[in-house]
């Protein structure tokens, strides 16, 4: 399986451990992720219609250093997957969506008939983040949340596209110990909104992998390390994948 993401660091997130928790549990996959920093549909959309190489191409959640545009790889051609999604700050606002993402899925289906369509749902922010779009829901995280599902889960409607639920499964982890940050637990967000780079970016790649493949992950024996980071506990990972199989078993 062969999945290409059009999206920012969000979908960054995603990748960071995608193939290597696909490969744990043996799953052939190879992901690529279109960046840019803060991306939303609309722009994604004016450098279609420009033909921008202004995105880094990275390749199994790493950098390969190479720019391009989201028309040459495409052609390159060979995609099973290609996912769709909005910048975080407007992911619970329908109204930013349109017209630019009925745009991108119609040339998206143009270019690489054989792919399916997705969207990634994105995951609200943790409730003290201090990123300025956090206000556009009264700072409140479930307000975002509820924001946030019902919106793509209308744009998925609306373009004919399967959802990967990454902002369920946080929404849902946030409630159980040891990552419940209302009762003083550890946080899956690094800096408010995005995912910490051990359990919050492990927790999405496990979403995309059961969405996707529909693999088990009770066997994953991968072990993310982060330079930088604290070693993973194998039972919080034990605890997500179980989480996430719970959620889409």
């Amino acid at each position: 399986m062969r999945v290409l993401s059009i999206g920012n660091s969000f979908s960054q997130d995603a990748h960071r451990w995608l193939f290597d928790i696909a490969d744990a549990v043996g799953e052939d996959l190879t992901c690529a992720n279109l960046y840019i920093g803060g991306c939303s549909l609309q722009r994604h959309w004016d450098n279609l219609q420009q033909d921008a190489a202004a995105y880094a191409y990275e390749e199994n959640g790493r950098d390969t250093g190479r720019k391009t545009s989201i028309r040459r790889v495409l052609q390159e051609g060979g995609w099973d997957v290609v996912t769709l999604q909005q910048v975080s700050h407007e992911s619970g606002l329908y109204e930013t969506y349109q017209p630019y993402l009925g745009d991108l899925a119609d040339y998206v289906r143009r270019a690489a008939p054989g792919a399916g369509l997705w969207l990634h749902q994105t995951w609200a922010y943790d409730a003290a983040s201090t990123h300025p779009g956090f206000a556009k829901y009264g700072n409140d995280q479930k307000t975002m949340y509820t924001a946030l599902c019902n919106a793509y889960e209308k744009a998925g409607r609306a373009i004919g596209a399967s959802i990967i639920p990454s902002g369920d499964v946080i929404q849902v982890l946030r409630t159980q110990e040891p990552f419940d940050t209302d009762m003083g637990g550890i946080s899956l967000c690094r800096d408010g909104f995005h995912m910490s780079r051990t359990y919050g970016r492990y927790a999405v790649a496990c979403a995309w992998v059961m969405a996707l493949t529909g693999a088990s992950l009770e066997f994953c024996d991968f072990l993310p390390e982060e330079e930088g980071e604290l070693p993973a506990d194998p039972e919080l990972l034990a605890l997500i994948r179980e989480t996430v199989e719970s959620l889409l078993g």
